[in-house]
């Protein structure tokens, strides 16, 4: 009882600075993702891609979760985020809301339209974290495998987004993708599913079309 408490405890307060954050952010008409997915499926290289694609159309602002490094948000400012902000957890397997307000902290919100929160690489822990975010895309990739919407259905269940990245390697590899489909619409019939190559660029056009129109509040 006492773990289970301090948990209510934790998650009570966390939930309290997501609030902030929809506040901060909302009146401004900044809309806001939180990228989730486990190591190396691509959401750098697809967060690259993307805004060398929109920068000219929309302000992006980036706030990159690593445990250590500042590899990740050094590449996103030179892909052209408007602003980006590195957070270092030293060890901790998500990000927090309070982590996400420090970091917002020190944008210039004025120069943000879009703000995206490339989560730390995992699949279970920051499921649970609200970050404020009005969206989450779940970034999965073809060569870890079909099985893991059902290895770890509350991140797909919870998401509204789901990328299948890295098509051009399906001649390569043991992947199903009409099983993962499959799977996870029948966690979430509501989910929007995109397959793309950041590698080829096949399926980019239809994405960033839709995130744009996301970011200027028409979806």
């Amino acid at each position: 009882m006492p773990k289970l408490t301090i948990a209510q405890n934790i998650l009570a307060a966390n939930d309290t600075y997501a609030a902030g954050i929809r506040q901060l952010l909302a009146p401004r008409g900044i809309r806001s993702i939180n990228f989730m997915s486990s190591p190396g499926a691509g959401k750098t290289t697809l967060l690259e891609r993307t805004i060398r694609r929109l920068r000219v159309k929309l302000q992006i602002g980036v706030i990159e979760g690593d445990i250590e490094t500042s590899a990740d948000a050094e590449r996103i400012e030179a892909a052209g985020a408007s602003e980006t902000c590195q957070i270092n957890t030293r060890g901790n397997c998500h990000l927090e809301a309070h982590m996400v307000q420090a970091a917002l902290d020190q944008f210039d919100l004025d120069r943000v339209q879009l703000l995206i929160i490339e989560n730390i690489g995992n699949l279970i822990c920051p499921n649970a974290w609200d970050l404020g975010e009005d969206l989450r895309v779940v970034i999965t990739s073809t060569t870890e495998g079909d099985e893991k919407p059902a290895k770890y259905p509350q991140m797909f269940a919870d998401a509204q987004v789901v990328v299948i990245n890295k098509l051009d390697l399906l001649p390569y590899v043991d992947y199903d993708l009409e099983k993962v489909r499959r799977q996870v619409l029948a966690l979430n019939p509501h989910l929007r599913i995109f397959e793309l190559s950041c590698r080829t660029e096949e399926g980019l056009d239809g994405w960033c079309e839709w995130l744009e129109n996301f970011a200027r509040g028409e979806i």
